[in-house]
């Protein structure tokens, strides 16, 4: 029996590469929590037919960035205390699971991945860039993640991380001092690199917990 014969097709569809763009709207406040998604307006925006933008909104709405209200539709997610406490847990597991596989098999991988995103906090910290320090912070927890392998983890980690970057606020940083947001990256990536195995477990754990109590003054 002969095999079906197929047309070749686009590596990125229309629907996916919208919802990038919808995703990086959400994450650095351009599309503010409980913003309406318009359907036609998004259409027209993009220069598409309604379908591709359809299907890239339901995409938000399975990952958990918007949410439907029959009748009424589709809106960018507000998070309240116990959304930002559930994000860090999520995170806190996802990050915990994938430094013991870094520990177990892929610490100088990882030193050398983390090293120009630390780099680039550094000379953001150092302009008083709190926007640059921000982006860097997002990229060193999402590099740790990829530096585990596992495709689970990196697809969980970044819906989470979207999500921490509205917890905090469009470009915004929650620490006054910039240099004590590098030092602890600084610190985290030396601990994953040679430290300690319990000690580097230990500093992620500190981290996240120290980043929830700086994020419950703002709720």
């Amino acid at each position: 029996m002969p095999i079906a014969e197929f047309q070749p097709v686009d590596r990125r569809s229309t629907a996916e590469m919208i919802a990038d763009r919808l995703r990086a709207a959400i994450m650095n406040g351009a599309l503010r929590p409980g913003t309406q998604l318009v359907e036609a307006e998004l259409a027209a925006q993009f220069d598409v037919s309604r379908g591709p933008v359809r299907e890239a909104m339901q995409r938000l709405v399975s990952e958990g960035l918007a949410y439907s209200m029959r009748h009424r539709g589709i809106f960018v997610i507000e998070l309240t205390l116990d959304d930002v406490l559930d994000i860090y847990r999520a995170r806190a597991a996802i990050e915990g699971g994938a430094l013991d596989l870094i520990l177990d098999n892929g610490r100088s991988a990882a030193a050398v991945a983390l090293a120009p995103v630390v780099a680039d906090m550094r000379a953001a910290a150092a302009r008083g860039d709190a926007a640059g320090v921000s982006d860097a912070d997002h990229a060193f927890h999402k590099a740790l993640v990829a530096c585990c392998g596992s495709l689970r983890l990196m697809r969980a980690a970044d819906t989470l991380l979207i999500e921490t970057r509205m917890c905090i606020g469009a470009l915004e940083s929650t620490y006054a001092d910039l240099a004590e947001q590098v030092t602890e990256h600084e610190t985290l990536r030396a601990a994953i690199s040679d430290g300690p195995a319990d000690h580097a477990r230990a500093l992620l754990a500190e981290h996240m917990e120290d980043a929830i109590a700086r994020l419950r003054t703002r709720f």
